[in-house]
């Protein structure tokens, strides 16, 4: 049976070591007798610790060789002690530059992170011990908590992490107080290091989640590079991730504008002023529409087909084309789809005879297939009975080449966007909104609002729907008619 001693703590793999290369070459200008930081020795309340530094000298010293802010300096002299190159000789629980005359010490080259030690259980198991041994047993909470685990965790031999614990602190007791206080601090900060206090951020901590050493050496060959590249752009995950971040990229840039909570509402807010001109200058079927939406429906055929007044200048177009049974086709499938139930049938029925059946009076061109699965449908209709000959009509329409394309080019839109306003933002100040809350009445009931559309819906029916077939007869008559000069 073997017994696994090494627990992953998220730890195992160090950062990268191009930063630490970096840090390292800082570190060694800072160590350098001539130009580095200068190390005195300092007292510590009764011990004079040897080759001290104060936090004040390390920032104007990196201030001053790097010509940056003492902010940023700060923040770098931060990162280096978070690293363990430099660690503290008072607060050991903060690991933090602090600008003042507080001591710190370079920590030695065999601990720096570089040299890729492993941080095992065992050693910070002896250390704990050897701390409790010293402290008689009083240690920092988070410490008894890990010094329980780890007496549980290895309790086969915990005789043996006890004895060395007591071996190190024998030996440590016969050091100078000076070098014994130094190597009590620089083991300290160590562990604070690489197991730091819960709620703290370790600069050493990449989670437990990381499966991939960013220490291992990639061959760098320019061979190996475009191999690994040809490879992601061919990888169905890579693509599909592409596409889904262009894609989103794409509609936000489209939308920006059109997100109220990026963009204001103009010419006012509603809901915050209690001015009305926003809801009558985008009503469903305003006269002069603005120009924010009229812009929407460039974006796709499905934005103007949802407004209202988009499909009303799309009908107009149509109309011109003597192709409006298609959008009249549309719209009866969604009139099915969302109608109420005890009309179902009829309706049905009624687009079948009105756009499907042979002869109809505004029959529209579907394939085949689709029409033979609609009409097989129908035989027990339900509300996506049409779902199939919808979507064909919905393409016809939205490609480029058909209607959708023509008709962003045509003078109907043309006209209709010249013709759009754009209004003005109202700035109201505070009486003036005050006077607003007062003016407030109550909107119009959702019911009557229906009612309006039903009875517009059944004076545009009353109207009659064009037969093509009659016009078309009619211009090939015309067509026939025998000259005057030779009759």
């Amino acid at each position: 049976m073997t017994i696994r001693n090494v627990r992953d703590h998220g730890q195992r793999f160090r950062p990268r070591m191009a930063c630490l290369k970096k840090v390292e070459s800082v570190m060694l200008e800072m160590q350098d007798p001539k130009t580095g930081v200068k190390s005195q020795p300092q007292r510590l309340v009764i011990t004079t610790i040897p080759h001290a530094i104060t936090g004040e000298d390390i920032v104007a010293w990196l201030t001053n060789r790097y010509s940056i802010e003492a902010e940023e300096a700060w923040a770098l002299g931060t990162m280096l002690v978070a690293f363990g190159y430099i660690y503290p000789l008072q607060d050991h629980k903060r690991l933090v530059i602090k600008p003042d005359a507080s001591l710190y010490r370079f920590q030695t080259p065999y601990f720096w992170p570089a040299q890729q030690w492993p941080v095992e259980d065992t050693d910070y198991a002896i250390y704990l011990a050897k701390r409790n041994i010293r402290k008689k047993g009083i240690l920092a909470l988070y410490e008894q908590v890990q010094y329980n685990s780890l007496h549980k965790w290895m309790n086969h031999k915990w005789d043996f992490i006890v004895m060395q614990a007591k071996e190190q602190y024998r030996a440590g007791k016969e050091r100078k107080k000076p070098d014994r206080v130094v190597f009590d601090c620089q083991e300290r900060a160590y562990w604070v290091v690489h197991r730091p206090p819960p709620g703290t951020v370790s600069a050493m901590d990449y989670g437990l989640e990381r499966m991939v050493d960013p220490n291992t050496e990639e061959l760098k060959s320019y061979t190996i590079t475009i191999i690994i590249l040809h490879s992601l752009q061919h990888s169905s995950c890579f693509l599909c991730l592409f596409s889904l971040f262009s894609s989103l990229v794409k509609y936000s840039v489209t939308y920006n504008k059109h997100d109220p909570f990026l963009a204001p509402c103009l010419p006012s807010n509603p809901w915050v002023t209690d001015d009305v001109t926003y809801w009558f200058l985008n009503m469903a079927n305003v006269g002069i529409p603005t120009k924010m939406r009229v812009e929407r429906w460039t974006f796709s055929f499905g934005e103007l087909l949802s407004d209202p007044r988009g499909r009303d200048d799309f009908r107009l177009f149509l109309k011109k084309e003597f192709s409006g049974e298609n959008l009249a086709f549309w719209e009866a499938c969604e009139d099915l789809k969302w109608g109420t139930a005890a009309t179902m049938n009829d309706k049905a029925q009624q687009v079948y005879k009105t756009f499907l059946t042979r002869g109809a009076p505004r029959w529209i061109n579907i394939d085949g297939k689709t029409m033979e699965v609609t009409v097989k449908g129908l035989k027990h209709p339900h509300r996506y009975v049409l779902d199939a000959a919808q979507t064909h009509i919905f393409m016809l329409m939205k490609k480029v080449r058909f209607f959708f394309g023509r008709y962003l080019k045509s003078p109907v839109f043309k006209d209709t966007q010249k013709m759009a306003i754009c209004p003005d933002q109202h700035m109201f100040s505070v009486p003036q909104l005050e006077a607003n809350a007062r003016k407030r009445r109550p909107s119009i009931s959702p019911i009557i609002v229906r009612q309006l559309e039903q009875e517009e819906r059944a004076r545009m029916a009353t109207s009659g729907p064009v037969d093509i077939t009659q016009v078309m007869s009619k211009l090939s008559n015309k067509g026939k008619e025998v000259p005057p000069s030779k009759k």
